[in-house]
């Protein structure tokens, strides 16, 4: 094996050779040898590139975006388009599988991907925005976000969680609707305030009527299907002996927030929205304020409140009278003043 230089030649009474822009440095040279062989795909330790698809979720197509191979290609929001999609993407076997949550155009498309034993993660729309302002992608078409979401499933790697099976599902479906009949009573009954012709009272009578007892019957199904089910029943069981919590609050954590007794107190806190975020800089201690989370089940019991039994009504400050609330906001004014003795960096006087 011989030592060939590839600088320019020395002078005669130079002591060493004076490189030239652009000359390469000392190559050791092998007889018989190849020069300019790349490495084998099949060398040992080399492993496959790892497969990030996106998916951007349509009322009526899907956009999907394959990273890094940049494969991007669109199928129907049928089950033909869906069973397309899970063969074409079993073949390239990627890590994992990112949709966006888009008022539930993604359930099946989730569900059918699942069943073909992909790893699936549905994310929150707003994370994958924030992304895509981070990394510069102002414009926003299907393809592109469909490039976008591949691209953040790449660099977040959400983990893929297990889909709600069909009992989840529904007893998720029917708290929706019983949300949307309470919403449209409500409405109902505002718009009854504000009438004097008896025609249209009657008329909105009418449909109050059936909206109640739509309600009623919801009912029935939610507690047939949690008193049937031993887990959930159970859990409905312990939920209820916490003051302060009655069936309907408890049904809705059942429903809404399953993780529940499977992770601990700060994790869930943060899931729900409800644990403080930090907003500290330097010396500043900022407010600790909550965001985010699961808003039906973070607001939801706050307003069931009110309807709970007296006994368990009572485990909280009465405010139903003026007076009442007059001292709780005495109550609250002496905390804040409080606070801004005790910690003056918090509340700087302007």
């Amino acid at each position: 094996m011989g030592a060939v230089s590839a600088e320019s030649p020395a002078a005669p009474w130079a002591t060493k050779p004076v490189p030239e822009h652009g000359a390469s440095a000392v190559d050791f040279v092998i007889p018989n040898g190849r020069l300019g062989r790349t490495a084998s795909p099949h060398a040992q330790g080399w492993e496959p590139r790892s497969m990030f698809v996106g998916i951007d979720v349509a009322k009526d197509r899907l956009d999907v975006h394959v990273r890094p191979a940049g494969e991007a290609f669109t199928v129907a929001r049928d089950g033909e388009g869906i069973e397309e999609l899970a063969k074409r993407l079993n073949a390239v076997a990627p890590t994992l599988v990112v949709l966006e949550a888009t008022g539930g155009f993604e359930t099946i498309v989730a569900a059918g991907l699942a069943a073909a034993g992909l790893p699936v993660a549905v994310v929150n729309p707003r994370q994958i925005r924030d992304f895509a302002r981070a990394t510069a992608r102002l414009a926003k078409t299907d393809t592109l976000d469909a490039a976008v979401i591949a691209h953040f499933a790449e660099a977040v790697n959400p983990p893929p969680r297990p889909l709600a099976d069909a009992q989840s599902r529904l007893l998720g479906e029917l708290m929706a609707r019983r949300r949307q009949l309470i919403e449209m009573i409500g409405a109902e009954s505002n718009r009854r305030r504000m009438l004097t012709v008896r025609r249209t009272l009657k008329s909105v009578d009418r449909v109050l009527a059936t909206l109640k007892a739509q309600l009623e019957q919801i009912d029935d199904d939610i507690d047939i299907a949690v008193r049937g089910t031993p887990a959930w029943r159970e859990a409905e069981d312990l939920l209820i002996s916490v003051p302060g919590i009655g069936p309907r609050i408890a049904r809705t954590l059942i429903a809404e927030l399953p993780e529940l007794g499977r992770l601990d107190r700060r994790q869930i806190a943060s899931l729900t929205g409800v644990a403080p975020f930090n907003r500290d800089s330097g010396t500043l201690r900022g407010r600790r304020t909550i965001a985010g989370g699961r808003p039906v089940v973070r607001g939801r019991p706050l307003h069931e409140r009110a309807r709970l039994d007296p006994p368990q009504a009572a485990a909280g400050p009465d405010l139903s009278s003026p007076e009442s609330r007059r001292k709780a906001r005495q109550g609250r004014h002496r905390r804040l003043h409080a606070q801004a003795r005790d910690y003056p960096q918090r509340h700087p006087q302007g």
